[in-house]
Parts: C-alpha cells; structure tokens; sequence
C-alpha cells in the first residue's frame, strides 16, 4: 500500500502522552530495505539477461551458457563494488539517473577485474572477447532501463522521497519543502528547552520514525535547537536565511531560504546493521552461558530481605528518549533511589551486603543484557544515568550542554570512558567532564573493531575501586 503521510497528531499534548499519541508517520526503513533488495535481484537478473542473450545471439545455445558461466563471475565484483559506491542508497532510490550512473560504474569496474583477472590466470583465450564485451554493453542498456521501470516500485513503498522529512515550525519563517511532513511545536507541545529532560523526551518521541528534520524558528532559539538535534540521532537543519547571502558550504537552499546542516545520525544504515549483529549475536551468546550465575545471583538478592530481583530505573536513551533499564537490586527496596539523585559512596549504609560484592564486582550491570537483546541499548555506547544524576551540586546537562549530543547512539554496558577509568560516583563536575569528553570521542569515530577492543579492554576494569 502506499506510504500514508502523518498518522496521528496530537493538537492538545497532555503533559505524559504515550508514544503512540506521538507517532508522526510510519518507519520507512524496511521499506528501504525491500527496494534495496529488490533493486538487487533486478540488477542480477538483467546482467545474466544481458550476457545469457549476447552470448546466444552471438554463439548459438552454447555460447549463451558459456556466458552466463562468465556472469556468474562478474556478479559478486559488481555487487560489492555497488554496494560501496551508493548503488543501493537513499539517493539511488529518489534519483534514478544517479542510481542508474552508480550501477554503470559498478558494472565498469568489475568488467575491468574480471578481464585483468582472466589476463593474468591465461583463460583470455576460452571465451569470446567479443560475446564478453557484447553481454557488458547490453547489460548496462538494460541497468538503464531497469533502473528506470523500477522507479514506480520505489514510489509505491517509499514515496517520491524515500525518507520522512518533518518541518518544524517554531515561529521562524514558513518553508515549504516538497514531500515533507509539517507540525506546529506549539501545537504538539515541543519546546527547546534544555532543562527540561521530559521536553527531550517528547522530542524523542516525536522524531521517532524522522530520517531528516527542519526547525524553523527565531534566532534566539537557534542554539538551544542546535543542542537539541545533535543528540536526536537524526538528520536536522536549523532555517538560516544568512545561508543564502553568505553561499556557506554545507548548507542547502529550499526556496529563498537556507537551511544549515547542525546534526547527523552517527552510523548509516550498513553500519547500523554491523552493530545490532554483532550486539545481538555476542549478547545471546552471553546470556546462554551466564544463566546459571545470574540465576544464582537473583536467588541471593531474593534471599536477603525478600524484596525483588531486579531494580529497574528510567534512563536517557537514543534520541534522548527514557527507556527502562534493568539491575540487580543491590539497595534496600526501602532506600533505592529511583531518580538516581544521589551518588552511591563508599560506606553508603542503602547497599545491602549482596549488593555490595554484586556492585564491586559489576555483577549488577547483568541484566541490562536483556536491555542489549530488546534493542534498548548496545554492548558498547555511552553509560545511560538517571535523570536526577549530579555532578557536584549541578545536574548532567547544567555543567555542560553537550551532555545531550551523547544520546545519538544507543547507550552501552561499557563505553571507552569506563575503560579509562571515569566511572563511579560523580562528586565533582570534573569527573562528569572527563566522561562526557570520551562519550564525544567514541561517537566521531566508530568502528566495529573499536567496539571489539573496547570490550576486550572492559574485562580489565570490571572489579575496580570506584564501584560502590
């Protein structure tokens, strides 16, 4: 069916509204993933065409499958190569001459592989250069073609865009941008403020299901959006009409108004599959073998004052929205801290003497692999908090802003700021800054090699001093 635009609106917010009340438009993500897909199997099924009839226009039925034998060893160069070219992009779905100029390339490079190939293995000789060249050319005609016929699949499951572009007007200048989707802040109770971790929250809502987002709004609001889309785990412009007199570099124009590029998602799509791959496959993995423990670990929680298993607290998640997150209760049922405003120290007389050696060994954090399998969190990522959290006599985000540009990825068990070190209870403001300077590193350059290390490195600082 085709895509259908907004879904619900909400004029009138109430102060909790659940996230189905916040739901803009539908997620158009797998949509992608099946015009991907099907722009695969269309690509594979025009080259083998392409050869199969070149080689039996040219050599009768054996020279047909003879070329098709050649195809099949043209197929994986090519789609390798596309695949790292952008054939199967975004763009290449909203723009068939870039899709269709990506797939020529492709099918150039990998023609050159396989006759550099053959030069070099001596088969040149027991095929026809010509019937090759011939099954290339007509290959990359019906590319072409394909490319274009396909475009009316795209449309049908993706719209003309293929991605939810939503325009947020907040008093700026009206923008009107083709395909997308507009709200009125006002309207749906949004507000820039970075106090506020609630506001943040129903931003994150919001933008749930959001591939790209424009805020229009006032000058002085500017920064405070800025703050706030950075940590949205999206792709958002603020309005600046300074853009189009300046002819800045990394803007765009939509109209007579400019649009400054101030966030993007940290990973695309083929990193992000990497990721919950190797965070869903490690972590059943874990929990397979660390069953028994962790079975016997809630048996000695239970047993020591019959309260529950597990503590379960909100957090900051991904795009700043809350997620509950699980632990085993090391506090006394009567003195645990939902809001996590105050730090646990050393001699702190809430941890019971389960949840002391539970704590110091992190033995606690265990559970929050079934946070891992749900996909509310990653093995690695920054550490999520409690919103009451302090550093000093300060909240998170009071010391320091950026603390919210942290959210664009999934929070971790382990991050590359409890390898170094910076865990444990927050007294100062510094020991907040030294965390959040790491939280910044590890989202500038991920990699999954980096997340292997980082998790290699955990085991070093999994009994440490710091754990209260």
């Amino acid at each position: 069916m085709p895509v259908v635009a907004p879904v619900r609106v909400q004029p009138v917010p109430a102060p909790f509204a659940g996230a189905d009340d916040l739901l803009i438009a539908p997620s158009l993500e797998r949509r992608r993933l099946q015009c991907y897909l099907a722009l695969i199997l269309a690509d594979i099924a025009i080259l083998l065409f392409g050869f199969g009839t070149a080689g039996y226009v040219y050599s009768g039925a054996s020279g047909g499958w003879s070329a098709l034998v050649r195809a099949q060893v043209l197929l994986p160069i090519f789609l390798t190569i596309a695949t790292y070219n952008g054939s199967y992009s975004i763009k290449a779905l909203r723009d068939p001459l870039s899709g269709s100029a990506r797939a020529l390339v492709a099918l150039a490079l990998s023609f050159a592989a396989v006759v550099f190939i053959a030069f070099y293995a001596r088969t040149s000789t027991a095929y026809s250069r010509f019937g090759f060249s011939a099954g290339a050319i007509l290959g990359g005609i019906l590319l072409i073609v394909g490319r274009w016929k396909m475009r009316r699949f795209v449309r049908w499951r993706c719209g003309a865009n293929a991605i939810n572009e939503l325009v947020i007007d907040d008093g700026g200048p009206r923008i009107d941008i083709a395909g997308s989707i507009r709200i009125s802040a006002a309207g749906m109770g949004l507000k820039a403020d970075l106090e506020d971790p609630h506001a943040l929250d129903r931003l994150g809502l919001v933008l749930r299901n959001i591939d790209r987002v424009v805020v229009s709004c006032p000058p002085e609001r500017r920064y405070a959006w800025s703050m706030l889309l950075k940590g949205a785990n999206v792709d958002g412009e603020v309005l600046d009409d300074q853009v189009v007199r300046l002819g800045a570099q990394g803007a765009r124009v939509v109209g007579h108004h400019g649009l400054l590029m101030i966030s993007t998602g940290p990973l695309g799509l083929r990193d992000r599959v990497i990721k919950r791959a190797f965070d869903f496959g490690l972590t059943g993995l874990g929990v397979l073998a660390l069953s028994p423990l962790m079975i016997a670990i809630a048996i000695a929680v239970k047993l020591e004052d019959g309260g529950p298993v597990f503590f379960v607290q909100r957090r900051m998640g991904r795009g700043n929205c809350f997620f509950q997150m699980y632990k085993f209760r090391s506090m006394s049922v009567t003195k645990s801290d939902s809001d996590g405003t105050v730090s646990a120290s050393k001699d702190d007389q809430r941890v019971t003497r389960v949840g002391r050696f539970i704590r110091s060994t992190s033995l606690d954090e265990l559970p929050q692999l079934l946070n891992v399998l749900r996909g509310d969190m990653s093995l690695v990522g920054p550490r999520p908090h409690a919103i009451g959290s302090q550093a000093g006599q300060k909240l998170f985000w009071e010391v320091d802003l950026r603390y919210w540009q942290r959210h664009s990825l999934k929070p971790g068990l382990s991050g590359l700021a409890q390898v170094r070190g910076f865990r444990g209870a927050t007294d100062h403001e510094r020991d907040l800054v030294q965390r959040l300077q790491s939280d910044l590193e590890y989202l500038e350059g991920w990699t999954i090699w980096r997340d292997l290390k980082i998790l290699l490195l955990t085991a070093r600082v999994l009994v440490h001093d710091r754990a209260f």
